[in-house]
This record gives C-alpha cells, structure tokens and sequence, in this order.
C-alpha cells in the first residue's frame, strides 16, 4: 500500500488517507501536554520518589514516540518522505482501532482497543501531574503505573527504613475496605496505601459483609473498593478465611511467557477456597474494555 503513491489515482484511496490524517491530527492534538518533569536538587529520593522517576521517564519516552510516529505518518501522507513499513503499519492499526505495535512496545500491557488505551493513557498523565504537583497520593490507581510492583516493593523499602526491618522478611498485608472511592479516605496511612481501580473475575465482592459471593448472572467482571495496603513483618501475618487471589495486569492473566502476576491479594471467603480456585477467581489491573 502506497499512501502518496495513490492521491491522484483513486478517490477511494484518497478518503482513507484523508481519515487516517484526521485520526492522527486527533490523537496528536490529545498529545500536547508538556513533558513529565520530577527531580529534587539534593537528589535525596526515598523509595516511591524513585519509583517516580523512573515511571515519568517511561512516560515521557512512550509520548515523545507517539508525537514523532504520527508527524511522520501525516508527513508521509502529504508526500513529504517516503512511507516505511512501520509508518504503514501503524496506518493500518489507526485505522482499524487497535494499539500500533510500535506504541505497545514502550507501554505497559493492554488489551484495550485504541480508543479505551488513549483515555486510559492520559488517565496516567494525570495521575503523574498530580503525583509530582502534591505530593504521594493517598490511593494509587496501580493501573495507571507501567510498572506497578516497583511500587509495591517501594512501599516495603520506605517501611522497612522506618522501621528496622529486615526487607526479605517483610511482606505486603491487604484489606478490602469499605471505600468506594478515595474522597471516602479519612486520612493518609502512615505506612502503605490504598488501591483503587482493580476488577475481580470469578466472583463477586460483598461490600456490605466483606467477603467472596457467587457473580450475579451476565456479571463478567465487577471493580473492587479501595483496598488498604499496609507493610508488615511477614512472621506477624496471621491470616485465616482468606483466598490467596493473583493480581493480574490484563484479562490475559499471564502471557505465552508467563508474564502478568503483579500480586497476590487476601481476600475473605466463608466457603472453602477451593470454590474459588475451580471458579478462576483472579483480580486485574484493568479491563479490555
């Protein structure tokens, strides 16, 4: 397929480079925020700082690729370069709404179609913005992290300074809450924090009992309360009714690597787990919607 090639001597292929040059200008319009920037001038940065920083400059490195592949794909549409294979594809992938593979390979895993990824992409700006504008959020939208266990195990090294403890016998203690979003936080937790924005399969949560249920017909996924997040020794963890429930980054769970586990989360159950377990209870960071 041949772009430039093609104004002249069809009209039908003339429309689809006038749409996929109006796709492009559309997304590239979304993209013109200013870079993430996050530093401290004594350079002393605790562990979720760090976290940060790092997050930010994958951020900023996936924006800038997005910026540079769509000014090439407009130019290479007006004639201006030639048009490569990978300016076709991602074409191709504009087009039919999915993630250009070019884009897929800095960003963290979706299955979301292009559409979804975009609002969930400048989902993560904002979380950053507000991040590196206020200070360490009260509840963290893990989703919205390109890799959300670095800051799980920043939790645990930012405790384990604080405290004294050894950091490979400290460990990670969850409870589901009764919040529903974060304006419903009384305070900031001293240690740890809340999560929002996780979906669970296989089951449904009672909020009001706080507990595993059957799902309610036709009901795939449901997302969870906040759930509290709180370091701890691990020999002081003493945990009983509880399903050991993986964290999974998409509904793919885990890749043909076996890639995906973020986590394991404790959750109440008055039945034996092993209803759970044949029922492929699992938690994910987000939806393929």
């Amino acid at each position: 397929m041949n772009f430039s090639g093609s104004l002249s001597s069809s009209g039908g292929a003339s429309m689809r480079e006038e749409h996929i040059a109006a796709i492009a200008t559309g997304i590239e319009e979304k993209l013109g925020f200013d870079d993430l920037a996050f530093g401290k001038p004594e350079g002393d940065y605790t562990p979720t700082e760090v976290v940060l920083m790092q997050e930010v400059e994958r951020f900023n490195s996936l924006a800038e690729r997005m910026r540079t592949t769509l000014n090439d794909l407009r130019r290479a549409l007006r004639g201006e370069i030639g048009l490569s294979a990978e300016l076709e594809d991602l074409a191709n992938f504009l087009v039919t709404g999915f993630l250009p593979r070019d884009w897929a390979r800095l960003a963290p895993p979706s299955l979301k179609p292009l559409g979804s990824w975009l609002a969930h992409f400048l989902r993560r700006y904002d979380q950053y913005k507000a991040w590196i504008d206020k200070g360490e959020p009260w509840c963290f939208w893990l989703s919205g992290l390109h890799i959300p266990d670095s800051l799980l195990t920043a939790l645990i090294q930012a405790t384990c300074r604080k405290r004294g403890w050894s950091l490979d016998k400290s460990s990670l203690l969850t409870q589901v809450t009764k919040f529903t979003s974060p304006g419903q936080i009384p305070k900031k937790l001293e240690h740890g924090t809340y999560l929002r924005g996780l979906y669970l399969e296989g089951a449904r949560w009672d909020i009001e009992e706080g507990r595993l249920a059957r799902q309610n017909p036709k009901e795939l996924t449901m997302e969870m309360p906040l759930i509290q997040l709180i370091p701890a020794e691990s020999h002081k963890v003493k945990l009983r009714d509880t399903l050991q429930t993986p964290v999974y980054a998409t509904q793919n769970r885990r890749n043909a690597m076996g890639e995906g586990w973020i986590f394991d989360v404790m959750l109440h159950t008055k039945e034996h787990p092993s209803l759970w377990i044949l029922s492929g209870v699992a938690l994910v960071l987000q939806t393929d919607e």
